[in-house]
């Protein structure tokens, strides 16, 4: 009992800011598994939007399937790590193209968001579906929500109505809108009383992007929960606590005063 006390107290998560190898799978897998391979005592492994490609329009040439490599990669490190595993892919099924996030976990579970808010900037709604369903995932005690990118911008998409302890971002978003990611996820996790994870890739992708990874941890009081260095490829670990959430959300209990309105797709 101690045990699964523990575990429901404390989710320890991993985010992976990698250098993304523009379109080159096979590059991308064997890089994660090399900065991975060493980690341990983690529930939660947190891999970068399109981790596999970069963020591409090239939905044809990139897309995997359900049953492609990239998702047995990812159901083989669940299972070798003992831990979750979570990142978006392009994902083709039923002759259209998704930027869908994959949540895996040791058993092989699986389960899926579709990106909802595609970048226009970038023309990603003339390629891939717009998501239509907000999920929260539930392990370990613990209930979180999962975003890719671009929904950042979108607070209501986001907005915490299903009691969610942590809502994450898998990213690939630009050094030059590096200011608008920072204080957007810092306003997620004061606005909605939760952790928030946001895990971002760096180096150059094939369109000359630049990213510059600022992957962050924040609670439910806006303050960083991690020391995680730009620019650079690195692995952190973080523990997350559930008596600190709770503590903030009994002392300030404003969820309890948000107004009632239904979010329609």
């Amino acid at each position: 009992m101690n045990e699964m006390n523990n575990l429901m107290e404390e989710l320890n998560v991993c985010l992976v800011q990698a250098n993304l190898v523009w379109e080159n799978k096979t590059k991308n897998l064997s890089n994660l598994y090399t900065l991975l391979k060493n980690c341990a005592n983690v529930d939660v492994f947190f891999l970068p939007e399109m981790f596999a490609t970069g963020f591409t329009m090239d939905a044809k040439k990139n897309a995997s399937t359900m049953q492609g490599e990239e998702v047995t990669w990812m159901k083989n490190l669940a299972a070798e790590k003992n831990a979750c595993v979570t990142g978006s892919l392009v994902i083709e099924e039923n002759l259209k193209y998704y930027n869908r996030l994959l949540w895996v976990e040791p058993d092989g579970t699986i389960k899926t968001y579709n990106k909802r808010h595609l970048f226009t900037l970038a023309g990603e709604e003339k390629v891939f579906e717009i998501g239509t369903e907000r999920i929260v995932i539930e392990y370990k005690g613990w209930r979180l929500m999962p975003q890719v990118c671009y929904d950042l911008r979108f607070p209501v998409w986001s907005r915490n109505n299903q009691n969610a302890d942590v809502i994450f971002y898998v990213a690939n978003w630009p050094e030059k809108r590096g200011h608008h990611w920072r204080q957007l996820l810092m306003a997620r996790a004061i606005e909605n009383q939760c952790f928030v994870v946001g895990v971002n890739r760096v180096g150059t992708d094939g369109n000359g992007h630049d990213y510059c990874g600022d992957s962050a941890v924040i609670n439910a009081l806006g303050n960083s929960c991690a020391d995680i260095k730009p620019y650079n490829e690195s692995v952190t670990t973080v523990s997350l606590r559930k008596s600190e959430l709770q503590e903030v959300r009994e002392k300030f209990a404003f969820l309890e005063d948000q107004d009632l309105f239904e979010i329609k797709v």
